[in-house]
């Protein structure tokens, strides 16, 4: 049935049949005659030979019937099934290709992996309400320093509200912000500026002790049931501790409390009373100071004095470092050793659940929860290594690596050589070092080596593999500074060791109180006499400055690498060098760094054949400095470093592997520009 038009009446009439004239059958000539003549064509895409076709062309609209007399035509479905299985050979080629990438590409770097970490002393950084203490509002001010320095993880010491006894490491409560530094909402605010500029925040947390003024060690003294026990209370008289235990800060670390009539125990100052890790309600409330402050969308944490947290029940005597001395005389940390209070079995599983509760929000891409433990071994660097976990159970991403802090004692190329591989021989396969010369709690570099050498520690820092740590005023060369009133409570017990000096407020330009503040009274600790030249101010417009070099080498870090993940090798050291090799496999391409720590020298790496005879000067910390050397004569000053670049398809590490370390062994593939395992 079809429709026609009536060409008399304007109208339309159904007919029977079809009017196509594609489809009228040949038998109907007459039909054919009145709609006009259609003329048979054979196809002519078909080459000759084949069988004949006698159907007019294709045309649009043309029903599946025709469609198929001519899709079956072997012209036509040889071409169409050679393309179709020619795209799914090449669709299983690249899946099978993508997913070998995957497989054979080794991690991605974490963001804490890729950046050097900044700690800022908040009361010390910048001062925003003129009261001459640091305070949030002022580390927002400053947020482009970190981008000027390409840093983008930022630790910040405490800021939790705090009696202040101890600089906020005794807080009252963990859940808010101390009024001296700000409010809750200049933190939110603080983290979201911090966020929008692609900076990481990474707190500090306190575990193992609060505030006497924490309310809960209020509702423990008074025995209020749930609380009770979140303190150590054992029975004793005023004046007659249980046993020798010995505090950090020096004297016992039993306190006599007349409301209840025990002593309780403090590893740090009487204001600070250890809480009790053996009561799970401890854990529980603690875990959740973790979640608060996760939720808030903090990016990691800085666990403090986590040795600290747990203490033999038996209360037994420690031994003395010294057996003769008298023990009425014991009083310092340094005069026993801990086998009761330190490192206790069990602190290493509550780090795990802290660990287990950070991954809970690493899930997010790009928003990883970073975990370093802060604790000082010394001469027991196995304890330190324990806090990287197994190889079947995660701790902290990094335990802070404090022994370059002992580089001064003794500096030399052979003393830098000895504590980088102290750290990188006892280090756990496959595990991430990582570097710090300085903290809140020791003098400034600067001041322990001496000015000329500065140069060449950030050098050092920044060019071994891993993550540096860096303490505020460092990139600029701060010094320690004589303080006229102390004000450390440590300080106040040793004056000799007093932490005043490295905690001086930060020396921003020459303008009144180095820039930090706006204070006609004075700041909370003096300005260093020296900061009309040294500071950020001056040395941004000086190429050759402690801070430009800084810079320069943060910002190479991170682009190339064969810093980043290359192999570290030692091929130097003597009393004045200390040289190794950051090299790469695949890559034809590598850096050799050469630190003086002594006096000007010469040194001749002509043994070393995997060297080339010339190498070009990508960097030096001093200026007139040639722009290469032949390998057989590398001159150097007092404190200078060199960054040298070359070229060579030779690698050092495959013939002196008991020289070389590498986290995660990768190669470089030059024709795809990809890294893969090897």
């Amino acid at each position: 049935m079809s429709l026609v038009k009536d060409e008399q009446s304007s109208g339309l009439e159904l007919k029977e049949g079809l009017e196509n004239l594609a489809f009228q059958e040949d038998s109907q000539p007459e039909q054919s005659s009145r709609r006009g003549q259609v003329q048979a064509v054979s196809v002519e895409d078909c080459p000759a030979g084949e069988e004949s076709y006698t159907q007019i062309r294709p045309y649009a609209g043309m029903p599946k019937e025709v469609l198929l007399l001519y899709s079956r035509k072997a012209c036509y479905r040889l071409p169409r099934e050679i393309l179709f299985w020619l795209t799914v050979a090449c669709t299983l080629v690249l899946v099978a290709l993508t997913i070998t990438v995957i497989v054979l590409s080794p991690p991605c770097l974490s963001w804490w992996q890729t950046t050097p970490v900044y700690q800022v002393y908040p009361r010390s950084f910048k001062d925003s309400n003129a009261d001459g203490v640091g305070d949030l509002r002022g580390i927002k001010e400053k947020l482009s320093h970190f981008q000027y320095l390409n840093i983008k993880a930022v630790w910040i010491s405490p800021f939790y509200k705090s009696p202040m006894k101890d600089f906020g490491y005794d807080v009252e409560d963990f859940r808010a912000v101390d009024p001296l530094f700000g409010t809750m909402e200049d933190f939110d605010d603080l983290l979201a500026s911090m966020h929008s500029m692609g900076i990481k925040l990474i707190m500090d947390y306190i575990p193992n002790h609060t505030s006497d003024k924490h309310i809960w060690f209020q509702l423990s003294r008074n025995r209020t049931d749930y609380y009770s026990d979140f303190y150590i209370w054992v029975n004793c008289t005023e004046g007659h501790p249980p046993n020798n235990w010995v505090s950090v800060f020096g004297n016992s670390t039993w306190t006599y409390d007349p409301e209840r009539g025990q002593c309780y125990f403090h590893q740090f100052l009487k204001e600070q009373p250890d809480l009790n890790f053996r009561n799970p309600d401890v854990i529980k409330e603690m875990t959740d100071v973790i979640h608060y402050w996760l939720k808030k969308g903090v990016d990691g944490f800085r666990m403090d004095a986590v040795k600290h947290m747990l203490e033999a029940t038996h209360l037994r005597n420690e031994p003395q470092v010294d057996p003769t001395k008298p023990p009425e005389t014991v009083n310092t940390e340094f005069d026993l050793y801990h086998d009761y209070t330190y490192t206790q079995v069990g602190l290493h599983d509550i780090l795990r659940g802290w660990r287990a509760v950070m991954d809970e929000y690493s899930r997010e891409p790009g928003r990883y929860r970073f975990m370093v433990t802060e604790c000082y071994d010394y001469e027991e660097i196995e304890k330190t290594m324990m806090y990287y976990g197994t190889p079947f159970i995660k701790e902290a991403d990094i335990p802070f690596n404090f022994y370059l802090l002992d580089l001064p004692d003794g500096l030399s190329g052979v003393r830098a050589k000895e504590l980088v591989e102290l750290w990188m021989s006892n280090m756990p396969t496959g595990k991430w070092p990582n570097w710090v010369v300085g903290n809140h709690d020791k003098p400034r570099m600067s001041s322990r080596t001496g000015q000329e050498y500065v140069k060449a520690i950030n050098m050092l820092l920044l060019t071994l593999p891993g993550t540096p740590t860096t303490y505020y005023g460092e990139e600029i060369g701060m010094e320690n500074v004589n303080v006229s009133v102390t004000q450390d409570p440590f300080g106040k017990f040793d004056p000799n060791n007093s932490r005043d000096p490295s905690r001086t407020p930060m020396q921003w330009s020459g303008n009144l109180n180095a820039g930090f503040s706006d204070s006609q009274n004075g700041t909370w600790l003096d300005i260093g006499s020296n900061y009309k030249t040294i500071n950020v101010e001056v040395q941004q417009s000086d190429p050759l400055s402690v801070l430009r070099l800084y810079r320069d080498l943060s910002l190479l870090r991170e682009k190339d690498v064969v810093l980043l993940r290359g192999w570290l090798c030692y091929i130097w050291e003597d009393t004045n060098v200390f040289a190794f090799l950051r090299e790469l496999d695949g890559l034809n391409r590598a850096f050799l760094v050469v630190l003086n720590f002594g006096e000007d020298t010469e040194t001749d790496l002509s043994t070393i054949t995997e060297l080339p005879d010339q190498l070009n000067v990508r960097i030096s910390t001093l200026p007139d400095t040639p722009s290469s050397f032949q390998k057989s004569r590398i001159r150097t000053s007092k404190g200078q470093g060199l960054l040298l670049e070359y070229s060579t398809s030779q690698r050092f590490h495959t013939g002196h592997s008991s020289q070389c370390y590498v986290s995660e062994k990768a190669c470089y593939l030059s024709a795809l520009d990809i890294l893969y395992k090897c």
